[in-house]
């Protein structure tokens, strides 16, 4: 931010023993010197420093992607991230998959009263970092305060735009029979850290979250395979869920090998203690791709070139099936059928 010699704060936020009060949504002076001191500070860009309540900027050359997603994860910090960083891979990736390079974000925050400046600190802090590293701006944003018992700390809703490069067009609704199925990595690790941190399903587990920007992975890949006909990212309702949709979109079926799936044994583990099936469970650094069967060896070959694909693995086919079911052939040798989530397995997971 620019600095302002006439600043009228006579004091620094207390970011270490501080608590959010009501006057910081007022729209008033706390309000201000919260946003210069904490927000500006952390997402100092030149779009932002210009303080007005939009960004003007020239918009790029070809086609624009844009999303917008809202984080209400529980609890706030856990293993391998936290709502921060979460509120920026998780649009990031949206964009990512429809091949664009994320360029602009917006970040709305919903504070309770009484929440400690420390942790907001550090939650703008994770924010500013994960930005940073996808390069892209956080340009605009808005802050509102409830009272304490009407929140749960802090929600955050980030709007992202992006452009998508010419002649990339993945979209749910072109997986065609004979398509292959491929998905970057190990499914339910963010799902599982999750659990492991609240209180009423505490285990031991030494898993990590693996909420992480996908662009990078997509951009490779486009390059390398610019038609490829579907990107997902498998996030609440885990993998399942994400081939049901696909499968609905583009009115065909889906045959996967269960021995294909890259699940870890502590995943496993743990989905078999909660009673839960790991294909449902949520993912916030993964992706589905669906391509053209003379094209998967290529894909899956950049796919794991990338750091964020090196565990990616051939899943299944695309079929012809009026029903659209997703079937998985399993390691006994049966099939059965891979349906819709009902309900949620576990809430505020993202």
């Amino acid at each position: 931010m620019m600095q302002d010699d006439r600043r009228p704060f006579t004091r620094k936020l207390d970011l270490k023993n501080g608590q959010v009060d009501m006057s910081h949504g007022s729209g008033g002076k706390a309000m201000a010197q919260l946003v210069e001191e904490l927000f500006g500070a952390a997402f100092d860009n030149s779009l932002l420093a210009r303080r007005n309540d939009q960004a003007v900027f020239d918009p790029p050359a070809g086609r624009l992607a844009v999303t917008t997603d809202s984080y209400v994860v529980s609890p706030l910090f856990f293993p391998g991230g936290d709502i921060g960083s979460l509120a920026i891979h998780g649009t990031v990736n949206d964009l990512a998959m429809a091949g664009a390079r994320p360029l602009y974000l917006t970040a709305g925050f919903i504070i309770e009263e009484g929440f400690a400046l420390r942790d907001l600190a550090r939650i703008v802090a994770s924010m500013a970092a994960a930005a940073a590293e996808a390069g892209v701006a956080i340009v605009t944003g808005d802050t509102k305060v409830v009272e304490r018992g009407k929140g749960d700390g802090v929600f955050i809703n980030t709007t992202g735009i992006g452009a998508v490069p010419p002649g990339v067009a993945p979209s749910g609704d072109r997986a065609r029979p004979g398509d292959a199925v491929l998905v970057s990595g190990f499914v339910g690790d963010h799902g599982v850290a999750i659990m492991s941190t609240r209180e009423n399903l505490s285990f031991e587990t030494t898993i990590a979250s693996d909420s992480a920007a996908l662009h990078g992975l997509v951009a490779a890949m486009v390059d390398a395979v610019p038609d490829i006909h579907v990107l997902r990212d498998p996030t609440r309702g885990g993998l399942a869920t994400t081939l049901n949709e696909i499968a609905r979109q583009s009115g065909v079926g889906m045959l996967l090998d269960e021995r294909a799936i890259p699940i870890r044994g502590e995943v496993a583990a743990a989905c078999e203690l909660l009673g839960l099936d790991p294909l449902y469970v949520a993912n916030e650094g993964k992706l589905v791709a669906i391509c053209a069967p003379g094209d998967a060896a290529r894909l899956l070959d950049t796919m794991r070139g990338h750091p964020l694909g090196i565990d990616a693995a051939a899943i299944g086919t695309v079929i012809d099936d009026d029903h659209r079911f997703v079937q998985l052939q399993t390691t006994f040798g049966g099939k059965r059928i891979v349906d819709w989530l009902a309900g949620e397995q576990l809430p505020r997971i993202c």
